[in-house]
């Protein structure tokens, strides 16, 4: 049995109840198309498992069309804003231990003042990105 890190080594569920431990998390663009390489083959039905700290606001919007995904905070508090295909938007605040659901196709970003870290379970296939 190996300890790792959820922070250093992302994990990914995969197809039949699958747990498998990823690369170390490099933070850049080309560490999540290489994720996608190695699991694009389970579709919708594969997860990636990571967290983050934040000190600072997300610089960017994302969109996951293939499924939900859970974000937890963990420790501080961040404010989560989601724009729905309808134009409607919904802003949360989050503090340790609750959590919220962008569901598929829904935009969203989230303002960070002080530090935050936060788990994250994302349908990651075909994840889009825009400038904030």
């Amino acid at each position: 049995m190996t300890v790792r890190k959820l922070e250093t080594f992302p994990l990914h569920l995969g197809l039949g109840a699958t747990a498998i431990p990823q690369p170390e998390f490099t933070g850049g663009m080309d560490w999540y198309m290489a994720y996608g390489d190695r699991h694009d083959g389970d579709d919708a039905e594969g997860r990636l498992v990571s967290m983050h700290r934040f000190s600072e606001s997300w610089p960017s919007w994302e969109m996951h069309p293939a499924g939900d995904e859970v974000v937890l905070c963990l420790s501080g508090q961040m404010v989560l804003h989601q724009e729905f295909p309808d134009q409607r938007t919904t802003t949360v605040t989050l503090g340790p231990g609750e959590y919220a659901i962008n569901p598929p196709g829904v935009w969203h970003i989230a303002d960070i003042d002080g530090e935050a870290t936060a788990l994250f379970i994302t349908a990651g296939l075909g994840t889009e990105h825009r400038s904030r």
